[in-house]
């Protein structure tokens, strides 16, 4: 009888019969029997904390897909600007944590997308400022961010590596206006209470975090205008590790055919960013 036949007759996953054979990253999380996956648990709805306990859209998603490769998932609570270097140093497997997937994070790691999001603007309930994330309405504002998001290389200086530096300043300084005045914070959170009381005018987030941030904040915030710069979210996994990119991967598809991926943004309200497909290192 095949391998592979007389492992359906015992009832046990291939991927988990199999755990000792491979040499990789793979192999060594199986044999382990469990990844360690770096979050930021302060980006509600996607990874945020209930008491102790670290939930979201993200954890419930890799989650499901520890469960593809046989293991369990052990979320670590790691300051978002901090988590790809620690990713690069080998403290953890692999991060879900909300990150964009951008040509300059793909030079140094493998992303596998699941999500659409763009960047929205939190103001003031009412705003008495009538900003909007188009046109100059910005310039000269101070404005919150979260360090290491793609919102804080908007509003820093321009940088050749990094492509996505500076564009408001720039388009601020172009027509002759000051620049934004950046206040960047260890986590949204931080910046969201910023805003609230009055230290920013304005702040800078993704879609899913602005409207749950504003949702969340007992009418004392607001979205303004629509997303803009939408990109793809995705599972970063260290360049050495390919077996385990291409087995999450193959696990991302399985959650999106099978209706458990579009039950977990149904579950979290976050339906809109869904995406039909995932892929690898899809940055524009």
């Amino acid at each position: 009888m095949a391998a592979a036949a007389f492992i359906a007759l015992l009832g046990i996953p291939a991927i988990a019969a199999c755990r000792n054979t491979s040499t990789g990253a793979l192999g060594r999380i199986q044999r382990a029997g469990r990844i360690l996956i770096a979050t930021d648990a302060l980006y509600p709805p996607n990874e945020f904390k209930r008491g102790d306990q670290i939930v979201g859209f993200d954890v419930d998603l890799g989650n499901a897909l520890a469960r593809k490769l046989g293991v369990r998932a052990e979320f670590q609570d790691v300051r978002f600007d901090t988590i790809l270097q620690a990713l690069d140093e080998g403290k953890y497997d692999i991060s879900l944590s909300s990150f964009t997937d951008t040509r300059e994070r793909e030079s140094r790691f493998d992303f596998v997308t699941y999500f659409s999001a763009g960047t929205m603007l939190l103001v003031p309930e009412g705003n008495p400022r009538r900003l909007r994330p188009d046109g100059l309405s910005l310039c000269g504002k101070k404005i919150a961010v979260e360090k290491g998001t793609t919102q804080e290389e908007e509003l820093s200086r321009k940088d050749a590596t990094r492509p996505g530096t500076g564009a408001r300043i720039d388009a601020c300084r172009s027509a002759g206006r000051p620049a934004p005045i950046r206040l960047s914070y260890d986590d949204q959170v931080a910046a969201n209470e910023a805003l609230a009381k009055g230290r920013a005018d304005a702040s800078l987030t993704d879609s899913p975090a602005a409207v749950y941030g504003a949702k969340e904040s007992g009418g004392r915030l607001q979205c303004a205008g629509s997303p803009y710069r939408t990109a793809l979210y995705g599972v970063a996994v260290p360049k050495r590790s390919s077996d385990l990119r291409d087995a999450i991967f193959k696990a991302m598809k399985t959650l999106m055919s099978d209706g458990t991926y579009r039950r977990l943004t149904t579950q979290w309200g976050l339906t809109s960013g869904a995406v039909p497909d995932t892929r690898i290192n899809a940055a524009e």
